[in-house]
């Protein structure tokens, strides 16, 4: 009987290059923090990049953007289209700091022409913590699975206190409406997560609002 021949797996080159990979991680993690260790108060918005101009959802994303940024807040995106654009678009409004952090996909064309400062990334981690550390609140628009992704993975990161607690907010209670009605019935009712959990977020509709429920976060903190 014939051996079998062994299957031939794709080597990934992070195997073959290692060591090298390492020096590049650290090096993108140095050029986040000397670019925005100045920033100041910020507020971190997500949202989908397939949302075009006159969309609701795109202008409700320029007005709480502006909203913040009269607040004295920067705001950060990942300065590419769409939602992100609308809120670098309302935070340039303001003469206030609009923050891009791209990240290099093939298919994403030039960042938005809003942004006061950009940064560039090849590691979607190294990107999602520079989110992270220099927000004092994220705002989650509609999106897709990117989105869902930055808004699943901050919440993971506070439940666990992995980073301090602070506002997290869905904006758009009808588009919502329905992940929540899954997270209560199939995650809570079944004890995958804890009562609790359901406190981590806020969702609301408007600008105002979002600012409100981010200072008096603050001024109880």
């Amino acid at each position: 009987m014939k051996t079998p021949r062994p299957i031939q797996y794709p080597i990934d080159d992070f195997k073959s290059g290692e060591s090298w990979r390492l020096f590049k991680i650290m090096g993108e993690f140095v050029e986040g923090i000397d670019g925005l260790h100045d920033l100041g108060p910020a507020v971190s918005i997500f949202g989908s990049a397939r949302t075009v101009k006159g969309h609701p959802d795109y202008e409700t994303a320029r007005k709480t953007a502006a909203c913040f940024a009269a607040g004295g807040y920067a705001v950060i995106t990942g300065g590419g289209p769409g939602i992100m654009e609308a809120a670098n678009l309302g935070a340039s409004e303001q003469n206030q700091e609009s923050v891009g952090l791209r990240i290099a996909l093939p298919f994403e064309e030039k960042g938005n022409p809003y942004m006061t400062r950009s940064l560039d990334f090849h590691y979607f981690f190294i990107r999602k913590v520079m989110f992270v550390k220099y927000a004092q609140a994220y705002i989650i628009m509609p999106g897709g699975l990117g989105t869902m992704d930055e808004m699943f993975e901050t919440l993971t990161l506070v439940q666990t206190r992995r980073i301090r607690k602070m506002p997290i907010i869905l904006m758009n209670k009808n588009f919502w409406a329905g992940l929540l009605d899954w997270i209560k019935t199939s995650l809570g009712a079944n004890g995958l997560i804890s009562p609790g959990d359901m406190d981590l977020f806020s969702v609301i509709d408007t600008p105002e609002q979002a600012l409100e429920i981010v200072n008096n976060f603050y001024k109880r903190h």
